[in-house]
């Protein structure tokens, strides 16, 4: 028998969209580093800016002896703008089972470890405004170490829906963390870019698409 849930938060990236190509945002991340005047970033310096801890965002800023906060904000806003390209250009699409969703009768919500600003475009883009609540990750170096698996924009999302038992829709090890971090149970989707993933901890559901949703809701 399915949990009564009174609200379903989703992950964007993998879940409700489309990854975004690595390509892509490896070019980004070189054009982050042309804007505060490095130009020949290193590889191994290019793939920490792509998903640093805020102690490696320092220490490549200190080799280039630039400030972290600029690096990181030319960083964010390059990722911002390319990703919106691959929006428009719909090379970053939603799944075909969204669809599955609409008719939900509990809350629903986004949560992103992707900017604030990027899940805005795809809300925008998608004509998504159905959602209750949306976050993503400010562009700021505090935002680093809010971004899943701390709990934090999920518990943001949770406190506005008012929800009493929610369910967290993901598809990483993050997402699993994150919800269990925040009480709440988790169902994994385990769609194409995810096989042969392994999880150290068991989601409290692992299913194939979005449409397996309305059953356990």
């Amino acid at each position: 028998m399915a949990t009564e849930y009174d609200a379903v938060v989703f992950d964007n990236d993998g879940v409700l969209t489309t990854p975004t190509d690595r390509a892509v945002l490896v070019d980004a991340m070189v054009d982050a580093f042309g804007d505060v005047g490095v130009t020949t970033p290193s590889d191994d310096h290019v793939r920490t800016l792509m998903g640093p801890s805020v102690d490696s965002l320092h220490d490549i800023a200190d080799a280039h002896d630039i400030d972290p906060h600029e690096l990181w904000t030319a960083r964010e806003y390059a990722a911002i703008e390319a990703q919106l390209e691959e929006i428009e250009a719909g090379r970053k699409h939603l799944y075909d089972d969204i669809d599955a969703l609409t008719d939900l009768e509990a809350a629903t919500a986004i949560v992103s470890n992707n900017q604030h600003e990027t899940i805005g475009n795809i809300v925008d883009h998608y004509d998504l405004n159905w959602f209750d609540e949306w976050y993503g990750r400010e562009p700021t170096v505090q935002g680093i170490d809010r971004k899943k698996p701390t709990p934090y924009y999920l518990e943001l999302a949770l406190e506005e829906l008012g929800t009493e038992n929610a369910l967290y829709v993901g598809d990483s090890w993050v997402d699993i963390q994150a919800a269990e971090a925040a009480g709440i149970d988790v169902a994994f989707i385990r769609r194409s870019h995810r096989e042969g993933y392994d999880l150290e901890r068991a989601p409290t559901y692992e299913i194939a698409g979005l449409d397996a949703i309305p059953d356990l809701v």
